[in-house]
């Protein structure tokens, strides 16, 4: 908005300093305007302006209010302020906002709400909120909608008017239920959340549903994502809510700092949810196909185990307790340890971690979170955190089926081994080795002891073994066991250059 000399006001938004009013002022000069919502609103988001004006204008206002405004606004200055009235109004609407027209039928109107409102009653109520009845039929009648009321655009809109004022509660629920028979998928996805959830939830966890708009600094400064795959919001409410999330992690930290901020330490929290990225390598036509939607589960531990009583000693979470966890529930997928490559894993947000990798795909990762992340949320206590890709954990359970396999009738063999490593090796090579060696025989394997010492040389540890073996079919013999051990001792002294202790 301008003056003679120059620009004076951000129009429906913010007012110029040399317009603006000071103890000095005398004279003043009133504008009362109506300002298009659309404009209005990519003004104030483009100056970054949130201002009480820009609040209702780009929401819609009465285009036909201004003069009233600016009479009341005249009457108060004179009445409060002592000032005087000293010019007349000059009205300027060069494109004059017409009221809209709204068809309705009565057919319609008994359709949306469920129940045959009287006409007399339809129109009474309409005749209440400022609605002009036009155009009366059997079938219907036309509404001309008050200026006030922005938002009301369309037929269904005027309807949940009616319903409004007449009250939900006064219409009755049907005696009948209609349903169609639909074939569900299999496996079903939602009775597998459910099962998922119902062993969280009995564990002591707690669902949370974060927001998906989250603020682009977390990406951009804490964590440095691909800058081309981020999803930003053209119109954002807030610069807190202005980049589609890309990770659940931010939303269960936030949620962990305001529980920790109210004295609630120890907690255990999981989320479905999903998150979104932009994948610029997809040339098409269609800008909505360069976007991907994975759903993940995400779980968060802190604090301690359980609350402190005269039985049970105070006792910390763990990397383990959350590894243990999320083994359980990739079980109830027929997956277990023995099916999975792991590797570590260190990053922007984990400290420590592993990846779990199920043919050549990312399964879940999950770590403790580092000390920079912990302290920019304000959490004390350590948080182990843990995402599964639950897309792909889902496509797996296709091929995955769980078959009913009778007791053995042989006992089974337990043999130890305590192996002398380098420190670079982990229990995941031990591992993939043994089953590499014995495919038949080999039911678990588990790791029971770590041992660092001076005494066993630098850069060197100690991994106590345990080989459980069961042959379905025969009791083993003492030959069979002592062939399959030495065969392992073999292939780690080769491989690993394992020393046997």
């Amino acid at each position: 908005i301008c003056d003679g000399k120059g620009p004076v006001a951000l129009a429906g938004v913010f007012g110029g300093l040399h317009s603006g009013v000071t103890d000095n002022t005398t004279n003043i000069f009133i504008e009362s305007a109506h300002f298009n919502p659309a404009t209005t609103r990519r003004t104030a988001k483009r100056h970054q302006l949130s201002t009480d004006s820009s609040f209702r204008f780009e929401r819609g206002v009465d285009p036909e209010g201004t003069i009233y405004a600016m009479k009341r606004a005249a009457l108060l200055i004179k009445e409060l302020a002592g000032g005087t009235i000293s010019s007349g109004i000059i009205d300027v609407y060069p494109n004059k906002i017409e009221r809209k027209k709204i068809s309705l039928s009565y057919f319609h109107i008994q359709r949306l709400i469920g129940k045959d409102i009287s006409e007399q009653n339809i129109k009474g109520i309409l005749q209440n909120l400022e609605f002009e009845i036009t155009n009366e039929s059997k079938e219907g009648f036309g509404v001309i909608v008050p200026p006030y009321r922005y938002e009301v655009t369309r037929e269904a809109d005027v309807i949940e008017e009616i319903l409004r004022i007449y009250g939900y509660n006064n219409v009755e629920i049907s005696p009948t239920v209609l349903s169609t028979i639909l074939h569900t998928q299999k496996p079903d996805p939602e009775k597998i959340i459910n099962s998922v959830s119902d062993y969280l939830t009995s564990n002591g966890f707690f669902e949370i549903i974060s927001n998906s708009l989250t603020k682009s600094e977390y990406y951009v400064d804490k964590i440095q994502f691909d800058k081309n795959s981020y999803v930003k919001i053209f119109n954002p409410l807030s610069t807190d809510l202005n980049m589609m999330r890309q990770s659940l992690l931010f939303g269960g930290l936030e949620a962990i700092s305001y529980n920790q901020n109210r004295k609630l330490q120890n907690i255990k929290l999981y989320e479905f949810g999903y998150i979104y990225k932009k994948d610029p390598s997809k040339n098409t036509n269609d800008p909505q196909k360069q976007y991907i939607e994975n759903k993940k589960l995400a779980l968060f531990i802190s604090g301690q185990r359980f609350e402190p009583n005269w039985i049970t000693k105070s006792d910390n979470t763990s990397f383990y307790e959350l590894k243990t966890y999320i083994e359980n529930i990739l079980g109830k997928f027929n997956l277990n340890e023995n099916d999975f490559n792991t590797t570590s894993i260190s990053n922007d947000f984990i400290q420590e971690g592993l990846i779990l990798k199920y043919q050549g795909k990312n399964i879940c990762n999950f770590g403790i979170i580092n000390k920079k992340t912990q302290d920019y949320f304000d959490i004390d206590n350590r948080v182990f955190y843990g995402e599964i890709e639950w897309d792909v954990l889902l496509s797996l359970t296709k091929n995955k089926k769980i078959e009913f396999k009778p007791l053995p009738k042989y006992p089974e063999v337990k043999r130890d081994l305590a192996l002398l490593l380098d420190k670079r090796i982990q229990f995941d090579q031990v591992k993939q080795l043994a089953y590499k060696t014995e495919k038949q025989l080999l039911k678990r394997i588990n790791l029971f002891d770590v041992y660092e010492g001076k005494n066993l040389g630098e850069g060197k540890k100690s991994y106590a073994v345990s080989f459980i073996l069961q042959d379905e079919n025969r009791t083993l013999t003492d030959k069979q066991i002592d062939k399959i051990m030495n065969s392992f001792i073999n292939v780690y002294e080769k491989e690993l250059n394992a020393q046997i202790r």
